[in-house]
Parts: structure tokens; C-alpha cells; sequence
């Protein structure tokens, strides 16, 4: 039944997942994909297309509707001045890895859209960019699914997602743990 629901509407989901939240609905694509309940490719092209759309979304809502109540917030958030002077420093390093900052993920795009940045450099970079993060959080969960059958074999598949749910939920908590502040290499205080 489970496996059903996934195979059919599997891509729509981790295509909706990685526009709201990100990387455990990429995650948990790569263990449907390593299932073979989804190609790997239509789970890493679904994640990747979900964080791509979302971040034109915020970046456009940053450059067009910077007076929302929501984007003034965001961007007077101290979240917003290490975005920014991180984005200063290394524009496009930055635009490229934002995805991949912990905390930074939403409040990014929004930050470079209200900033001087053209919208086509923005585009461009974004595609690269969720292009890889779709195949790196997808083939992360791919990998973790081969663990996991090397080490307990196939167990059912809502175990095998609640553990998977599970390695990303504890991978969170370190990060926000380990990155409460900025480090210094990410543009932090000394």
C-alpha cells in the first residue's frame, strides 16, 4: 500500500517536500529510490526542480514585494546580516552553496533578491545549484538505504523511512548545535 502510494505520487511528493522544507524530503527520495520504488533520476530531478522553484519564489519576492510584512521581517532578521555579508564578500560561491547553509536556506534568496545581483546571474546559479543539491541529498538517501540493508537487512519500509527520518532529524539537531554562530570561514566574528 505504502510503496503504491509512493510509486505514484512519489516524485509529486518529493517535489512539494523540497520546496517546503528541503533536504529530508530529498533524503527520503534517494531511500524510495534505492527501494526501486522511484528512478533515482525523477527523485533527483523532483528535488532539485522543487528547491529551484522555491528559491526563484523567494528571490523574486525579495526583488518585487520587498515591502510585505513576511519579507521585512526576513530581512531584518540577524539571519539577514550574515547573509548579507557573506553575499558582499563571495557573490557567487555564496548564491551557489546557500542551499547548503544550515539556517540560511529561506532568508538567502530573499537577501539576493533585494540585493544588486541581476536576476539572470540569480537563475543561472540557482540551476547549478539545485541541480547538484538534488543529486547529492537524493544520493545521500540512496546511500543510506544500501547502509542500512548492509547492516539489518531489508526491513519494511516505513521502518526503513522512520530510521532515515530519524539520521536526518539527529544530523539537524548536530548542525544547529555545531553552527549555533557563524563560523569564522562562513563569514562569523574571529
Amino acid at each position: 500500500m505504502l510503496e503504491e502510494l509512493i510509486s505514484k505520487y512519489g516524485q509529486l511528493g518529493i517535489f512539494i517536500g523540497s520546496a517546503v522544507e528541503g533536504e529530508t524530503a530529498a533524503f527520503l527520495g534517494g531511500v524510495a529510490a534505492h527501494r526501486q520504488i522511484i528512478s533515482f533520476p525523477a527523485a533527483s530531478f523532483a528535488a532539485s526542480f522543487g528547491s529551484f522553484l522555491a528559491d526563484e519564489a523567494l528571490f523574486f519576492a525579495g526583488r518585487h514585494a520587498s515591502r510585505l510584512s513576511l519579507i521585512e521581517r526576513l530581512a531584518k532578521s540577524h539571519m539577514a546580516q550574515r547573509v548579507t555579508k557573506l553575499l558582499e564578500a563571495h557573490p557567487i560561491g555564496f548564491i551557489f552553496c546557500a542551499r547548503f547553509l544550515y539556517g540560511m536556506r529561506t532568508v538567502s534568496p530573499v537577501i539576493i533578491g533585494m540585493s544588486s545581483i541581476p536576476t539572470l546571474q540569480f537563475v543561472l546559479l540557482n540551476i547549478v545549484s539545485a541541480a547538484f543539491w538534488g543529486a547529492v541529498m537524493t544520493g545521500m538517501g540512496y546511500w543510506f538505504g544500501n547502509l542500512v540493508e548492509t547492516f539489518l537487512g531489508r526491513p519494511a519500509l516505513h521502518v526503513h523511512f522512520a530510521l532515515g527520518l530519524a539520521v536526518v532529524l539527529v544530523a539537524a539537531a548536530v548542525l544547529a548545535f555545531t553552527f549555533r554562530r557563524v563560523p569564522s570561514w562562513l563569514g562569523g566574528p574571529p
